[in-house]
């Protein structure tokens, strides 16, 4: 069986037959005059014959020069076809997210319309996932999620923003709950804890420097929640003091319905679009950039 040719040796002839010269060529491939040069020494050197002859300042194809064109012609066509036809396809399809139910509710929900008004090719379907977030599920392309490095090899992450952690709560809980110092409060407050970011807690009081014994005593006699969007809704109901991304109760803070007295926290988390292996990077690409304007916006 012959062996073929590379493609960018084909690419670079068929350039050159086009257009009569190798610096035409060269500017249409987005290369140098070099390049194409050596290609096309390549591709003579595989078939051991001259596919070209000087032609005024131009090339002119040989008779196994004019032999070769038409195949390799028809066959960058079919190429390209193909790969039109399946771009569309891949268009066509909706590309669907998935997100923790917390920050579908408390974030994505209220600019859905303008996502979609904006990037009305991408058919976005949203779907609420709290258990799987990892975006190999054959059903999702992607997911939205606050995630710390070291992140998988075989997934492209696209980092939107730090994640800040925040303690908040009503104004009706901190009246009656000292605040004046972090280890004062942990001593009086019902702590609002969630299973499934066990580390939230610690992070803000190693930073508060709050000794662990206080703190494990707070949380023995708090509440623990299975998810993020249980514990705010608690959190809002008055039960206690919440540990929670600033993202997802900032418009609580800004209408007063939840306090923070101390300043927000940054992780070593991040929110990030997490693109499913095999998927369309480009239409990832036009969603993360969407994102990362929105989030900039506040």
């Amino acid at each position: 069986m012959t062996s073929l040719p590379s493609l960018n040796a084909l690419r670079a002839f068929d350039a050159v037959a086009r257009l009569g010269s190798v610096t035409a060529a060269a500017e249409a491939l987005h290369v140098t005059h070099g390049a194409v040069s050596r290609q096309l020494r390549t591709l003579e050197a595989h078939f051991g014959t001259p596919l070209f002859d000087k032609s005024g300042r131009g090339l002119a194809l040989t008779a196994h020069g004019r032999l070769l064109q038409p195949s390799i012609r028809e066959a960058f066509a079919r190429l390209a076809a193909g790969c039109d036809a399946l771009s569309r396809q891949l268009e066509s399809q909706p590309f669907t997210l998935a997100c923790p139910g917390s920050l579908l509710a408390r974030w994505l929900i209220p600019r859905l319309d303008r996502l979609n008004a904006d990037l009305p090719a991408l058919r976005l379907r949203v779907v609420s996932s709290e258990g799987e977030l990892d975006p190999r599920r054959d059903d999702i392309d992607a997911t939205l999620r606050f995630a710390a490095p070291p992140w998988p090899e075989d997934i492209a992450v696209f980092p939107l923003q730090s994640e800040r952690i925040v303690a908040v709560a009503t104004p009706a809980v901190w009246a009656h709950t000292s605040h004046h110092t972090a280890a004062a409060m942990l001593g009086e407050a019902t702590l609002l804890d969630t299973a499934s970011r066990p580390q939230a807690w610690p992070q803000w009081a190693a930073a508060m420097g709050v000794e662990p014994t206080t703190l494990a005593a707070a949380r023995q006699r708090g509440r623990t929640f299975e998810h993020l969007y249980y514990l705010l809704e608690a959190a809002l109901a008055g039960l206690g003091v919440a540990i929670a991304p600033e993202l997802l109760v900032s418009s609580d803070l800004f209408q007063g319905r939840l306090v923070a007295p101390w300043p927000a926290l940054e992780t070593d988390a991040a929110l990030g679009l997490w693109l499913a292996p095999g998927r369309e990077r480009r239409r990832g690409e036009h969603l993360a950039a969407w994102l990362a304007r929105e989030l900039a916006a506040g």
